[in-house]
């Protein structure tokens, strides 16, 4: 029982190992698809422990084995019980995984994990398959980063308890860089600091190199009156005093970086091939899109760099619209909406963790980028892509009844109906490496069927 799994990544060994000691580890190795949160990561691989929250507020309490912990070659965690809570994951009866680094032949390194447990291996194979690709990604960002001459930096963040802005946090951390959370509450810690929206304080982003903005309501829901003023109020207002203090503050930023979204571009724009310089569309999402994006302009008016990250359709297991499809896809009941000739525009959530990144560190960058996938597929091909991904049919197609009812006609019409082919231009043009340059791939790895 157990399993042990090995690759080869091509960094040096201390890199690789010093990853792993980082704020952010854990969150960013925990795949997406298992009912699986980290509550508490450790202190210390030596002798520290970690806490995973699992269904039903029950825990997964991982102990660092002192006897094990052999910096940069090895360290130990064995699942142990602290209260009640912790009482139901024994019932898988041992387990033990042991981390092992070695230098391989050509500088790189070679990372094995050996799992002595009662969970057959069949079980486990997805998890640690995506761990070493997510490893090994993470540490090649991290690298382009470096030889574009990026440094450690102190990074504000909005929104960072969101899908991506949790992910981003954790990915920008085990690069080394320290991130401050933007929280409304009261702080719980150094790196939180109380943002208050309608006026945010002076001091707000004293010793802060950059912002990225994530902050918003979500724009799932139906089209009424009051979920189109929470969308609109929740962006761009905020959007533009958050502006106006990065623009003010004397020992602050130098780049505001906010999100967007490809709403931009219109509803319905069939085949046109849309870039950064494609007119703006018509509908609610144009319109509110334009407005956030010039929320910003008091930041470009002080001379800062700013840069607004058009996102499509994310593709993430924890949250999204797949998320939401996923279970109707393993039920069988998954299909194509309308006709299914509608453009979707998609986006890995790792790959939008490196544009935002990239946003940080490359000064060629500003304006408005289209964060988005380099091929574009349409909606009946992405439903019969997801379904072979989860080895299930896809033969009941959606009719236009069933987003109108769920989200209204003009809600139907701008998210489940909507027409875009969006291209990203600029970081093509830029030569981006994409980790995942078509939707199956991206699928693969967050649904754990890589």
């Amino acid at each position: 029982m157990g399993i042990e799994f090995e690759s080869v990544v091509d960094h040096p060994l201390t890199e690789v190992f010093a990853w792993h000691t980082r704020p952010g580890a854990m969150s960013r190795l925990v795949p997406p698809w298992q009912p699986m949160t980290v509550v508490a990561e450790t202190e210390s691989l030596a002798d520290g422990r970690a806490v995973l929250g699992l269904p039903g507020g029950l825990r997964w309490i991982a102990e660092h084995d002192p006897a094990g912990y052999d910096p940069p070659h090895r360290f130990v965690d064995v699942l142990t019980s602290a209260g009640p809570r912790s009482l139901p994951a024994r019932l898988i009866g041992w387990w033990r995984h042991t981390h092992s680094f070695s230098e391989a032949p050509g500088g790189g390194t070679r990372v094995h994990d050996e799992v002595d447990t009662t969970v057959p291996a069949a079980a486990l194979r997805p998890t640690f398959s995506y761990r070493h690709r997510q490893l090994a990604d993470d540490l090649a960002a991290h690298r382009d980063a470096a030889a574009a001459g990026a440094t450690p930096m102190v990074v504000a963040v909005t929104g960072a308890s969101g899908l991506v802005g949790s992910a981003l946090t954790a990915f920008l951390t085990t690069g080394g860089h320290r991130v401050i959370r933007l929280v409304r509450r009261q702080p719980r810690t150094g790196d939180e600091r109380q943002w208050r929206p309608e006026a945010p304080a002076p001091e707000l982003l004293s010793g802060v190199d950059a912002v990225i903005h994530l902050a918003g309501a979500s724009i799932a829901g139906r089209f009424n009156a009051k979920h189109k003023a929470a969308i609109r109020d929740s962006r761009i207002e905020p959007t533009r005093r958050l502006a106006q203090a990065v623009a003010d503050s004397d020992d602050g930023p130098k780049a505001f970086i906010s999100a967007s979204a490809i709403g931009f571009y219109g509803a319905d724009r069939g085949d046109a091939v849309l870039d950064e310089d494609s007119p703006r569309g018509d509908g609610f999402l144009a319109d509110v899109v334009a407005d956030w994006e010039a929320a910003t302009r008091p930041a470009a008016d002080a001379g800062l760099r700013v840069v607004t990250v058009r996102t499509g359709i994310v593709q993430a297991a924890a949250g999204g619209t797949l998320r939401l499809l996923r279970p109707l896809f393993l039920a069988g009941m998954g299909g194509r909406i309308g006709s299914g000739r509608q453009w979707l525009s998609w986006v890995g959530l790792d790959d939008l963790l490196d544009i935002y990144y990239r946003a940080l560190y490359d000064s060629r960058l500003s304006g408005p980028v289209n964060a988005v996938g380099p091929e574009p597929v349409r909606n009946a091909d992405y439903t019969k892509v997801l379904a072979a991904v989860l080895r299930r049919p896809a033969l009941l197609p959606v009719p236009p009844l069933g987003p109108r009812l769920l989200l209204g006609e003009e809600g139907a019409r701008e998210l489940a109906a909507a027409d875009q082919r969006v291209v990203p231009k600029k970081l093509i043009e830029l030569g981006h490496r994409f980790r995942h340059t078509d939707v199956a791939d991206a699928l693969r790895h967050q649904l754990g069927h890589g």
